[in-house]
């Protein structure tokens, strides 16, 4: 062998655990057959022996014998003078088997083909980890943090693999070192040119999902179903759970003793609340339930729109929607209704209603400002005076004044 490059070549990329000893050899034939064709032509005529073990390789040439000055393709022919100086016994007609040294081939070859093989086998470990990770698309994973980025925290895997976290992909609670090991779940794999792009997600319905699994034995078994997950990454989700055998409590099983169970799996989302309710096909007990911890008095369904009227007691409608609506939100992506609260009945003078209640109407901010001031109902407001208001808060007598007609119009209704 005249090129060490090329013998080095072999010996970098023979160990490759990612490639086998006849990937290889089909590999380094095709490069070898491409560089052929450039100098001949042809390769139909050439026969190639590899032995990437040892780093060792030969290129033998056929061609048919003929008469001198008969030779049409040069390639596929030798003149008779010439097959004698190889052996004088040869005749026309005959096959002359010839090496041909990588040097025939010329420097420039020799380099492009060194770099032509480096070129196939990272194509072919390309091919081979985008098949890897299309197969566990919706699987947990773990890879550890390299590099933390604005816009996304890219990890590498126990193999050296390349994971991207993105920004959205991140619960908002999420801080990560470098150093630290991230469990998320493969979402999606996609190929950036011929290099593919490994997505993690950690916002994820379906990571929720895998969490059960593997943290609840008779999920991974199969005696208990998650029927539907839905979440407001960080901040709570509800996830409706079955069990075909009547003797396990599907909720009990999943919580655990105090909360022992799932208390791994809040944390792991950084303190998600999380509701775990029993699944049934029983629409008005399902919404029930999935209004939880509020106790709904009666439901009114309209299967054509797919809405459904919820009747709550006055201390529980803030309970129903919860704080930022994310309850009664979540209730409605877990049954696919769209709710409708309705308090029951003419509150009382000594009855009374949270602001939060009111946040369709009155802005976040403003509510913040009266429960700055220890004011978190609407009668505690409407008992104020406006003049004490202004002093008290940084809000406008006017928008003071609004607020005050939208709890009084409450409570003449």
């Amino acid at each position: 062998m005249e090129n060490l490059a090329l013998i080095d070549s072999f010996s970098e990329f023979k160990d490759d655990k990612l490639i086998d000893r006849v990937t290889l050899m089909a590999i380094l034939e095709d490069v070898f057959r491409n560089a052929l064709k450039k100098k001949y032509g042809s390769d139909d005529n050439f026969d190639i022996i590899i032995n990437p073990d040892k780093g060792d390789m030969e290129i033998w040439r056929n061609r048919v014998v003929v008469a001198d000055g008969e030779v049409e393709d040069p390639n596929q022919e030798i003149s008779l003078s010439e097959a004698r100086k190889i052996e004088k016994d040869f005749e026309v007609g005959e096959e002359v088997s010839e090496e041909v040294k990588l040097i025939q081939l010329g420097r420039r070859a020799i380099l492009a083909l060194r770099q032509n093989l480096i070129s196939k086998i990272h194509e072919h470990d390309n091919t081979n980890l985008y098949k890897q990770f299309k197969d566990i698309i919706g699987d947990i994973y773990t890879a550890e943090v390299h590099h933390v980025r604005p816009k996304a925290v890219i990890l590498v895997d126990d193999e050296g693999n390349e994971i991207v976290l993105p920004k959205e992909n991140q619960i908002p609670s999420d801080f990560f070192r470098k150093g630290d090991n991230v469990r998320g779940i493969i979402e999606n794999v996609e190929l950036k040119g011929n290099k593919p792009q490994i997505i993690m997600s950690r916002t994820s319905e379906k990571f929720l999902e895998k969490l059960f699994e593997q943290e609840i034995p008779e999920v991974a078994d199969g005696l208990i179903t998650v029927k539907k997950v839905v979440r407001i990454p960080g901040e709570k989700a509800k996830v409706a759970v079955d069990s075909y055998d009547d003797r396990i409590d599907p909720v009990g099983a999943c919580v655990g003793m105090k909360g022992s169970r799932i208390h791994g799996i809040v944390r792991e989302l950084g303190n998600e609340n999380i509701d775990v309710i029993n699944y049934t096909t029983n629409t008005q007990l399902y919404i029930s339930r999935a209004l939880s911890p509020a106790k709904v008095s009666s439901i009114k369904i309209d299967e054509n729109t797919h809405r459904a009227e919820v009747f709550l007691k006055l201390e529980e409608v803030s309970k129903a929607i919860g704080r930022g609506g994310h309850n009664i939100k979540l209730a409605g992506l877990l049954t696919g209704y769209e709710l409708d609260v309705i308090r029951e009945g003419n509150p009382a003078e000594d009855e009374d209603v949270e602001l939060t209640e009111f946040s369709d109407e009155i802005d976040e901010w403003i509510i913040a400002e009266f429960a700055k001031i220890g004011l978190d109902t609407a009668r505690s407001v409407l008992n104020q005076d406006v003049n004490d208001l202004v002093r008290r808060t940084d809000l406008e007598e006017e928008t003071i004044l609004e607020v005050m007609r939208i709890l009084k119009e409450e409570f003449d209704s």
